[in-house]
């Protein structure tokens, strides 16, 4: 046994040089509400997708988790299996013209596809974070 003090129960030991602990969060609601992944409370965001350099709130580095292309991957993929059928369906049901799709379906994935990217991509954030992800080393 060390003699080091253990985090109490439901909190993380990540104190990165602090000595504070902060509880546990979840990711999901961190991430719908683009939040610190360590306290909680401060903003991710400086921009509409610019993480923070550090939490204006436990001061908690941001540097090193990193999403680069994951949520956009993930949104591209996900959206389009809800957007295809309803476009599809569309088709189908009405048979308009193509610029009627046209009208419909950009404004509908450019909408919503910059509304899911905040969050998404604070969920993943959240979730190296709690998985304690680093960027990955490929020098060799």
């Amino acid at each position: 046994m060390s003699g080091a003090p253990s985090a109490p129960d439901g909190a993380q030991d990540r104190t990165d040089g602090l000595t504070e602990y902060y509880p546990r969060q979840s990711s999901l609601k961190t991430g719908l509400r683009c939040a610190c992944p360590r306290c909680g409370q401060g903003k991710l965001y400086v921009g509409l997708l610019t993480v923070r350099d550090r939490c204006s709130v436990c001061d908690f580095d941001y540097g090193r988790l990193n999403t680069d292309d994951g949520p956009a991957f993930f949104i591209i993929v996900l959206y389009s299996a809800l957007i295809l059928p309803l476009a599809a369906w569309f088709q189908f049901a009405v048979e308009p013209p193509i610029w009627v799709h046209f009208l419909i379906w950009i404004p509908v994935i450019i909408v919503g596809a910059i509304a899911l990217m905040r969050p998404f991509k604070a969920w993943l954030v959240a979730q190296q974070f709690k998985h304690d992800v680093d960027d990955a080393d490929i020098t060799r």
